[in-house]
């Protein structure tokens, strides 16, 4: 981090190329963040109890084992935003990664500027208070804030990729967050959702 900034907190990463450890790691000072690296889950979790970051990048290794330190790391209450990074991802996983509490999905390879903003996105979307993060269908489970912003770009009648670039997430994260979505309100697709929403009325903010 240049010696002139001041720290906007620490981002954890685990990724097993470390070419791309230290791109990330390069961009991530520049824009006034510190950065620790782990080589596991296990020394990630362990530090996570004694630290409190800003975000974490976690990459999927083919076993998905990212996703049970995903776990972890929320049953320890630790609720800095996680963005999962696959080289093999698909939307089975994204929606794996959504349900165990990941703020973004993003497939590799990526361009590391695109990272930093998502990380700035999702950092800013955890500072929302509470009240403001939760929305409902009628009838149905509460939908996160995420999941409501991607309800109403969709019912405004943005395709997936506009949603994508509209909200800064990566498209098979909007796919993981549709599919979400369309589970808890029981519908079959999304213009079957949208018939729901308006023959019952929108979704509402708390």
């Amino acid at each position: 981090m240049p010696g002139n900034m001041v720290s906007k907190g620490e981002v954890f990463v685990i990724d097993t190329d470390a070419a791309c450890r230290e791109e990330l790691s390069n961009a991530l000072r520049q824009s006034a963040y510190d950065v620790i690296c782990f080589a596991d889950g296990a020394s990630l979790l362990s530090e996570a109890k004694a630290r409190i970051p800003a975000c974490v990048l976690l990459e999927m290794p083919p076993d998905r084992s990212a996703l049970e330190v995903l776990r972890r790391l929320r049953e320890e209450n630790c609720m800095a935003p996680v963005l999962v990074t696959s080289a093999n991802g698909n939307i089975a996983m994204a929606v794996d990664a959504i349900k165990s509490g990941a703020a973004d999905f993003i497939e590799k390879p990526f361009r590391t500027h695109d990272i930093v903003g998502r990380i700035n996105a999702a950092i800013d979307e955890s500072a929302q208070p509470t009240s403001r993060r939760q929305r409902w269908l009628p009838g149905c489970e509460p939908l996160t804030a995420r999941e409501g912003d991607v309800l109403a770009l969709l019912a405004a009648g943005l395709t997936n990729k506009e949603v994508a670039r509209r909200m800064h997430l990566s498209a098979r994260t909007v796919e993981g967050y549709r599919a979400s979505i369309l589970k808890k309100a029981g519908a079959r697709n999304v213009t079957d959702l949208l018939r729901r929403i308006y023959g019952q009325g929108s979704p509402s903010q708390v």
